[in-house]
């Protein structure tokens, strides 16, 4: 029976639903991609995180295909997650003029839409300009070509699954720009009772997958969400799980960073650790402060 896979309709989510589709069913004959289209503004993710869980709850589709960094810490009733796939590189990438975070010009307008972003540039260069810009990929890099914008901060690993890595100018580190919880991770949901369920299981990646359970374990101890200005990642070093996290304030005027290491075999327990010591450091106030500006 082919395999149908609820997906968003950007280049981006289709070829990624792509990917897990083949390694899920392991040829394009096996699977079909469900297109949901979601009315809204562009670029909230809620409204599309929310229109490729409801194709899984009623049916018309087996599996749905999400960003890791898109979906809310707290899981939707009745779905689970099935599978995290191998991950793509989960830095943040600079188009623009400049080789490092030092050599961009001064004053550049810097166009992004996320305060994570916002915040840690400004934490670091309190003279770029950002602005806020939405769409996908595709959309932001022609708007960079058009002159809107003198840069962009993206997902490298959308670059590098729209084969447009080599547009990237540099990388980030991770001291310099602490990715969003789930970046580079792909996250593979279905029905808690769903029949795929074993066969999904085959494209899981334990590394990624505790990986990313100590990221969302991260976020909910810091009680954020997605639009937060809030940065968590989790990789394996040496045999111990390594966890950096940033809090901060979206002008980048006060912030607080750490890092945790520990057993790997405990992701969740070692991210809510490093969620305790953030808000023992200040994070709490800092997060609170940022939601009551947005709000």
């Amino acid at each position: 029976m082919s395999i149908r896979i609820a997906t968003r309709t950007s280049r981006l989510a289709r070829v990624q639903s792509d990917l897990v589709g083949l390694a899920v069913a392991g040829s394009e004959s096996e699977y079909e991609l469900v297109p949901i289209e979601t009315a809204g503004e562009a670029g909230d993710k809620e409204r599309f995180v929310r229109g490729l869980e409801r194709a899984l709850l009623e049916g018309s589709a087996e599996l749905g295909v999400h960003s890791a960094k898109d979906l809310p810490a707290t899981m939707t009733r009745g779905l689970t997650i099935a599978a995290v796939p191998p991950r793509e590189d989960p830095l943040d990438a600079w188009l623009g003029p400049g080789s490092s975070l030092d050599e961009i010009p001064v004053g550049a307008r810097v166009g992004t839409a996320s305060l994570r972003r916002r915040s840690q540039l400004l934490a670091a260069r309190p003279d770029l300009v950002p602005v806020e810009l939405h769409g996908n990929v595709d959309t932001r890099i022609e708007k960079l070509a058009r002159g809107e914008v003198d840069g962009l901060v993206l997902a490298m690993a959308g670059l590098v699954r729209l084969g447009r890595q080599d547009e990237a100018a540099f990388t980030f580190s991770l001291e310099q720009m602490t990715p969003a919880a789930g970046q580079g991770a792909l996250v593979v949901q279905t029905r808690a009772a769903g029949e795929q369920d074993a066969r999904v299981r085959s494209a899981n990646d334990p590394a990624a997958e505790r990986e990313l359970l100590a990221e969302r374990a991260t976020v909910v101890g810091l009680g954020t969400d997605c639009s937060s200005p809030v940065g968590v990642h989790a990789r394996h070093a040496a045999g111990v799980l390594m966890i950096d996290a940033y809090a901060g304030l979206p002008d980048g005027s006060s912030w607080v960073r750490d890092r945790i290491e520990g057993d790997p075999s405990e992701p969740e327990a070692l991210g809510a650790d490093l969620a305790r010591r953030m808000n023992s450091a200040g994070a709490e106030v800092i997060l609170r402060a940022a939601a009551g500006a947005a709000g």
